[in-house]
Formats: C-alpha cells, structure tokens, sequence
C-alpha cells in the first residue's frame, strides 16, 4: 500500500531539511506543503500571513491537505498543520505521521537566523512566544504514529534515524 511519510513538529525541528535527506534515502519524492501554498498563492509565507491573515493560510493548508493522494512520498508540514482536528483525519488518510521533537533551546539556536521570516514569531520576545507555541501545540504533536528526537542529531543521522523508526513501526 502507497503511503507518505508525513513530518510534522515545530518550525526550527527540521522538517524540511530531515524530509530532504529522508526523501533521498528512501528513493521517495519530497513534497512540502509550505512550498506548494507558496507556488498556489504566488506569495511566501509571511506575505500569505500577512495579506490573508492566518485563519486564511489555515483553510489553505487543510484544502490542500485534503487534495493529496496517499502515495510514496515524504511530506514535510508546515508546524501548525496539527491545530485543526480536521487536518488529522486527513494526515491519517495519507500515511504515518512523524513527530521531530526538540527541545526549546535547541530550536531558538535553529531559528536565530531565520525568524525574520517565520510570521509567529515576528514580536520582540519571540524566544518565549516560541516556548508557548510549543506548550500549546506539544499534545497534538504528540498523537503521531512515530516521535524522533532532533536535538542531537545532525540532517544526515536524524534521517536515518526517521527511517529506522519507520522500518520498525512499518514491520510490527
């Protein structure tokens, strides 16, 4: 049975960056919703944020969602992909669900270059908005299938980690 390998977690977890590498191991495609919303909307992320709102850019990643087909594939999600209840029947019609936890410190160092452009985190105490964003969304990520720790790994061993953890949920 054609399924994807959906990764979700925190922006800074390395969803993309893990996907990517996942994809090239396992000979999968490498889809990302926040590119296909980009290329749909003509606009990145922190323009549909602000021009729409983001309400707006919610109800696009769930019609998305629901526009996928189940095949062999590696999905990277955008992070708050798992706030509507909606979205996981969806993920579950589409394949196993990942979760690439890290820990808060580990994704401050992650995002400390890149935070301009990731529209929640555009306040001035963005270290703590981060923290509740990850109090706040921790539960729902913790309802995938697989949960892979991120903290210590670098790109190439945290893909082959996800791929360990897939094949031995996978052969249960």
């Amino acid at each position: 049975m054609d399924h994807c390998w959906i990764l979700i977690g925190m922006m800074g977890a390395g969803k993309s960056s893990v996907g990517r590498a996942l994809a090239d191991l396992s000979g999968r495609p490498f889809w990302d919703t926040d590119q296909m919303l980009q290329i749909k909307l003509g606009r990145s992320i922190s323009q549909i944020f602000q021009v729409y709102g983001e309400d707006a850019f919610r109800d696009h990643e769930t019609c998305l969602l629901k526009s996928l087909t189940a095949e062999s594939a590696v999905l990277s999600t955008g992070g708050g992909i798992v706030l509507r209840e909606a979205n996981w029947s969806e993920l579950a019609r589409l394949g196993t669900t990942i979760y690439l936890r890290a820990k808060p410190d580990t994704l401050i160092e992650r995002l400390e270059s890149s935070k301009k452009k990731r529209p929640l985190l555009l306040v001035d105490d963005w270290q703590n908005r981060l923290k509740a964003l990850l109090e706040l969304r921790e539960p729902l990520y913790l309802q995938a299938d697989i949960v892979v720790d991120m903290d210590d790994e670098n790109v190439n061993s945290a893909a082959e980690a996800v791929l360990n953890a897939i094949r031995k949920v996978e052969s249960d």
